[in-house]
């Protein structure tokens, strides 16, 4: 590999990159994230590439890329240039796809995105409502490029936001991040050209810049799949905040059960190594920087700041107080520079583009976009990028496809764990950093959780507190002993051992775990529960009053039994797991009270409606 010596052979590279890849070249895309090979995508690139040689096929070229988003509709399959997609393609669906479609220029339209609402079939990737209202500025990419080829980068203007910044030198480059009032996407949502001031004006002999790739929420996979669809666009950024900072020496701080994400890291580093874009005199500038990869263990408290420098240092992940400011005395008790995945890769289309485009994106308040996991009770699950301010309806009902089977909306859950949930009422909420926080929520990383009309709210708020008690590291007893005893207050609610008197500790408990607790796991934990007892009352209510779980959810509120409809057909009493279902064939059967364990699974099987949960 050449290294690269100064801005002017970059351009010169691209230059040669480009005429070997032209913009109206045929490529097939063929998605292979995490999420795709779960559903076979290794074997489809397989297949394809095996076909292409058998059939004789040379004018398509094949490409493995990241994620491009549509999680639910795996293994998905793009042709460029015109961007037709294939979704749901299967190893024995190759043959055919490069026969008919790439060889004979004919559409299959199995393959294609059925409407739900409107019926109508979408061959284009860009026509699908899911893509539709999106703004992909940071996943755009992925479906466009080999995440383990450096050229493929380049090529798509990839390192010429590094160029011009060391073109213009490292106070330009700082004042363009905080003109394009870049807030952090790790849940905080602090001004980055802020933090990177302070980092920068600290006097040390050493400044450290890191990332955080310790993505910890349930549901969420955003950081995953930026890491594994481009990673070098979140290298780039930490180059160029290295040289606004002033710094020679970063981390990427990430999770060790993102295999995937930490080989394509490696070897993405080894490119930019070898092309000089790394390590002595960047492009022949007197930037000298380079980056190394700590795997976590898996502990969701080194999402936090402080106790994700202690890991690095090789010291159990605990917080530290919030007076000693990071940028300041942070890792080995330098200045350093902490942002996340997104956060980095946003910084090479702020350099490259300028400050003035990206502030036009968004709002006022919060610039760009945002990339959410969309999950849950909603048709289309995946990865969505939309600009700041787009309304929790527009994301949920236009580009989610609204809720599965016609059932009404109840809730979604933004922010991950220490988020809140809102209501039906809430739906036309801009999704920016302060609206969010003002209602009770929070951005947070960027999970949203979707939740239809068979939820109970209760049982939400008690899966997250449960959830938070295991991964609290125990430094603060409010913390410690607040979360778990905050857990154990709301089991009783959903088990009918609750009163009105216990809704008011767990509110005064809250408020006392919020305000002493000395993280953000701790200070933000109570957000589930107190956005629930808030918005959702009522449902609280009748758990304490009537001793019942409206959703039909909490198993101690709640029966199994089989009514007047009952045709006898035996398919329960031979699923129930606890032979508790008794009854001659076609004659009515009877559940066993004594016996039943609340499964669900009669009325999974019922198909005339005969099981009752009440």
């Amino acid at each position: 590999m050449t290294r690269i010596g100064k801005a002017s052979e970059l351009a010169a590279y691209r230059a040669e990159l480009l005429k070997k890849r032209p913009a109206d070249a045929k490529v097939v895309a063929v998605c292979c994230g995490t999420g795709c090979n779960a559903y076979g995508a290794q074997k489809v690139y397989a297949a394809f590439a095996a076909e292409l040689a058998k059939q004789g096929v040379k004018d398509w070229a094949l490409r493995s890329t990241g994620c491009h988003g549509f999680c639910e509709r795996g293994t998905l399959v793009v042709m460029f240039p015109e961007g037709m997609l294939y979704q749901r393609v299967k190893p024995e669906d190759v043959a055919e796809i490069v026969e008919k479609t790439l060889k004979g220029g004919e559409t299959l339209e199995r393959f294609l995105y059925d409407d739900p609402v409107t019926g109508e079939k979408h061959r284009l990737e860009h026509e699908i409502p899911f893509y539709k209202h999106q703004e992909r500025l940071i996943l755009g990419q992925n479906g466009q490029l080999n995440p383990e080829s450096i050229d493929d980068y380049i090529a798509l203007g990839g390192y010429l936001g590094l160029a011009k910044a060391l073109e213009h030198g490292a106070d330009w480059t700082l004042e363009e991040v905080k003109k394009a009032n870049v807030r952090g996407r790790g849940g905080g949502g602090f001004p980055a050209g802020k933090k990177w001031e302070t980092c920068r004006n600290a006097k040390s002999d050493k400044h450290y810049v890191i990332c955080n790739a310790d993505e910890g929420d349930p549901g969420a996979f955003m950081d995953r799949s930026v890491l594994e669809g481009n990673p070098h666009s979140v290298i780039e950024g930490m180059i160029i905040g290295a040289l606004a900072i002033g710094s020679d020496e970063g981390f990427i701080y990430v999770r060790h059960e993102y295999p995937l994400a930490v080989k394509r890291l490696e070897q993405a580093l080894v490119e930019a190594r070898g092309l000089g874009l790394l390590g002595e005199k960047i492009l022949g500038s007197s930037l000298s920087f380079d980056i190394r990869i700590n795997r976590g263990g898996g502990a969701f408290v080194c999402g936090e700041s402080t106790a994700l420098m202690a890991s690095i240092e090789g010291r159990v992940g605990e917080p530290r107080a919030k007076h000693i400011n990071t940028a300041i005395q942070g890792l080995y008790n330098k200045p350093s520079n902490l942002n996340n995945v997104e956060t980095w890769a946003n910084i090479p289309l702020v350099i490259n583009r300028g400050a003035e485009w990206y502030t036009s994106i968004g709002t006022k308040g919060s610039t760009g976009t945002k990339i959410f996991s969309l999950v849950g009770k909603v048709n289309n699950t995946g990865l969505v990028e939309v600009p700041m301010g787009m309304t929790l309806r527009k994301i949920i009902f236009e580009i989610g496809g609204g809720i599965p089977a016609g059932r009404k909306f109840k809730a979604v859950q933004t922010g991950g764990p220490s988020g809140g949930c809102l209501p039906a009422e809430k739906l036309d909420l801009p999704v920016d950093f302060d609206t969010l926080w003002n209602e009770g929520s929070m951005m947070g990383s960027g999970g949203m959780i979707v939740m239809d009309d068979r939820t109970c709210m209760v049982d939400v708020a008690k899966y997250f507190l449960g959830f938070l008690k295991f991964e609290s590291c125990g430094k603060c007893t409010t913390c410690r002993e607040g979360i778990r005893r905050l857990h154990e207050l709301v089991t009783a609610v959903t088990e009918g051992r609750a009163t009105e008197e216990t809704l008011q500790l767990i509110e005064d408990l809250s408020e006392t775990v919020e305000a002493a607790s000395l993280c953000a796991l701790g200070t933000t934990a109570t957000n589930p529960v107190r956005s629930t007892l808030k918005f959702f009352r009522e449902e609280y209510l009748a758990h304490v009053k009537e001793r019942r779980c409206p959703a039909a959810v909490c198993k101690t509120l709640i029966r199994y039994d089989i009514n007047e409809k009952c045709t006898g057909c035996m398919v329960c009493a031979k699923r129930c797991p606890q032979k508790c279902i008794s009854g001659e064939r076609k004659k009515l059967h009877v559940i066993d009270q004594s016996k039943c364990i609340k499964c669900g699974i009669c009325l999974d099987v019922c198909k005339f409606d005969a099981v009752e949960v009440k």
